[in-house]
């Protein structure tokens, strides 16, 4: 953190990102090597609370970022270069989960539940994989990738009052979901 606090020291970080992008436009393989870098965490996260399972989380942000410096030329820079790669990263996981959910038909008892040790209580995992698909993944960039709502708004390409409004009745729908299992 800089002087002027941490909101001198996010612009400089993006001016950082635009300047890489720049040169990684430019064909400097270092700058993309280091965008890469910088943003692998980030977007490895994002496909994790997306997909719930490593495997394709793994699958998910590899081809994400492959798609994203293919088409790096149509970064316009007008936003930061991570919330771009975030948008892409989004769309490449739900894509994948769509394109599963064709290959084999699941019905509501066979319904996919996260995978990952740290949730902690089953009741509860079960529960988010009970939710619909659209409060599923606002719950899991919310609180699995620790997302705030506008930057899930800009990953989902929706409202950032949609994305309360999903929240809200996704946590409505847990809190009820598990006092019935608590009853």
């Amino acid at each position: 953190m800089d002087a002027h606090g941490p909101v001198a020291c996010h612009r400089d970080m993006r001016e950082s990102d635009q300047s890489l992008v720049a040169a990684a436009k430019a064909g400097s393989r270092d700058a993309a090597s280091e965008l890469f870098s910088r943003h692998w965490d980030d977007a490895r996260r994002v496909a994790l609370a997306t997909c719930r399972r490593r495997a394709m989380a793994d699958d998910v942000a590899q081809d994400a970022m492959v798609q994203a410096f293919a088409a790096l030329e149509t970064f316009r820079g007008e936003g930061p270069f991570g919330a771009w790669l975030r948008r892409i990263v989004v769309t490449r996981a739900l894509n994948a989960l769509r394109d599963e959910r064709r290959l084999v038909p699941l019905d509501d008892a066979d319904a996919p539940v996260w995978d990952e040790p740290h949730v902690g209580d089953a009741g509860l995992a079960r529960a988010v994989s009970a939710l619909p698909h659209d409060q599923r993944v606002a719950v899991q960039l919310r609180y699995g990738a620790d997302l705030t709502p506008p930057e899930i708004a800009d990953a989902l390409g929706v409202a950032v009052g949609t994305v309360h409004s999903r929240l809200a009745r996704a946590l409505a729908g847990l809190r009820t979901a598990l006092e019935v299992a608590d009853a």
